[in-house]
């Protein structure tokens, strides 16, 4: 049956390792369980129900990529949007989570009928590679931002706006200890590493009388109060369109990047550079954020930590279906999931903001025009605290820069659409 379902030999592996793969891609990604309920617990969502939709929007997305696209990667609420979700649509321009989640909703439409009318390769061609780096370096400056906040290593200063908190804290102390025990752990090339960091520092929490135990396994909560939640005539009113489209945007490039990056791992790229069935995978993509949506979690994505189950052998969608399952079984794990103090989860957003911020490297900066309109892009999405107004102020200067400069063939008309439509957004919204 496995072999006619992922056509194993065709594809050089065995159930074992194929296995084995799953098993290394999800203790590489498990961290999400614990950061993702914490993170959207803070817009006021039910923590318990968060993590009942993690697990259960997780599978579903790993299971339709496994079984539809046949590809070993896996899907998970994504880190970033979760935080713009938070902190940005809820936090600061004061929505209810319920037309977020309606947001993310419309969003997971918008990129399954881009996929399957064929049009999501133009648009992400027509996107300059600069302004693609600009925005996820910008997100990882947005994470390590919100994960020095959770700990009080930054805090609010009415002088300067920010400042150093008080170092001394076991808070503070423990999330930087979070973030110097991913490190090493990473540098040894121990696949749990992120994983490994957040319990470690609960443990810590334990024992110092910092966190109540309250166990490690009962039965999964309720999902009740997250499940079909989402407010989509909120989400449809014209103040929500520059959320649907930040929502879409990210993801849309998120994935492109995520699938190319495993598939280059994996050699499963065709003669031409392109990945075979990448409309099934990009079905499997939005397919989830919709059902992530509707079960109470922000858009759900493809993990590019998957490199590390491809690189332990996985080539089939028999890897993604394990990391699935494995997602299922967290459902037991939710007291566990419960103790975990927010600066426990410090370290990953920091690591991962390493992560997508090592792509700054491949910027001309020799080029003004396309380096200038980076650094605005990081600057205003991390003291904005917005990627929306990032983004929006990357295309306007990418497009202004071309224009004085006159470079008009190396602006793209669909840059200009969206350089227009940004300032239209802001003279009249």
């Amino acid at each position: 049956m496995l072999e006619k379902l992922f056509k194993l030999k065709a594809n050089g592996t065995s159930a074992r390792q194929e296995v084995i793969a799953g098993l290394t891609t999800f203790l590489a990604m498990a961290y999400i369980i614990f950061v993702n309920p914490s993170m959207l617990a803070i817009a006021g969502m039910d923590q318990g129900a968060v993590f009942v939709a993690t697990c259960l929007a997780a599978a579903i997305g790993c299971f339709i990529m496994g079984f539809v696209a046949n590809y070993p990667i896996a899907l998970a609420p994504g880190m970033g949007l979760n935080a713009f979700f938070t902190f940005v649509v809820v936090g600061q321009m004061g929505y209810s989570w319920q037309t977020a989640l309606g947001a993310v909703f419309l969003s997971g439409l918008c990129f399954l009928l881009l996929s399957v009318i064929k049009v999501r390769e133009w648009i992400v061609n027509a996107i300059p590679m600069s302004l693609r780096l600009g925005i996820a370096a910008g997100i990882g400056l947005f994470l390590a931002f919100i994960g020095l906040q959770s700990a009080g290593i930054i805090v609010d200063n009415p002088a300067t706006l920010v400042s150093l908190g008080d170092v001394t804290r076991f808070e503070s102390i423990m999330a930087m200890l979070s973030f110097l025990l991913v490190i090493t752990l990473v540098h040894f090339r121990l696949k749990a590493a992120v994983l490994i960091s957040i319990l470690a520092v609960t443990v810590l929490a334990l024992v110092f009388g910092k966190q109540e135990f309250t166990g490690i396994m009962s039965p999964p909560p309720s999902i009740m109060p997250t499940l079909m939640q989402m407010d989509l005539a909120g989400a449809m009113e014209v103040g929500m369109l520059s959320v649907v489209f930040a929502f879409l945007f990210v993801d849309l490039f998120d994935t492109s990047g995520t699938l190319i990056a495993v598939a280059q791992r994996g050699n499963m790229l065709d003669d031409q550079g392109k990945l075979p069935r990448l409309s099934k995978a990009l079905f499997a993509d939005s397919s989830a954020t919709i059902a992530g949506a509707m079960l109470g979690t922000s858009t759900t994505t493809s993990y590019v930590e998957s490199t590390a189950g491809v690189a332990s052998g996985g080539r089939t969608g028999l890897t993604a279906v394990v990391v699935g399952l494995l997602f299922c079984a967290c459902l037991l794990f939710s007291p566990l999931a419960g103790m975990v103090p927010a600066y426990a989860t410090t370290g990953a957003l920091l690591y991962v903001a390493i992560l997508m911020m090592s792509g700054l490297v491949g910027v001309d900066w020799e080029d003004l025009t396309e380096a200038a309109p980076v650094v605005l892009t990081t600057l205003v999405m991390l003291l904005s605290y917005s990627i929306s107004h990032g983004i929006a102020v990357g295309f306007i200067s990418y497009a202004a820069l071309k224009l004085m400069t006159g470079r008009f063939r190396a602006l793209n008309p669909a840059v200009a659409v969206l350089a227009i439509a940004f300032i239209l957004k802001y003279a009249f919204l």
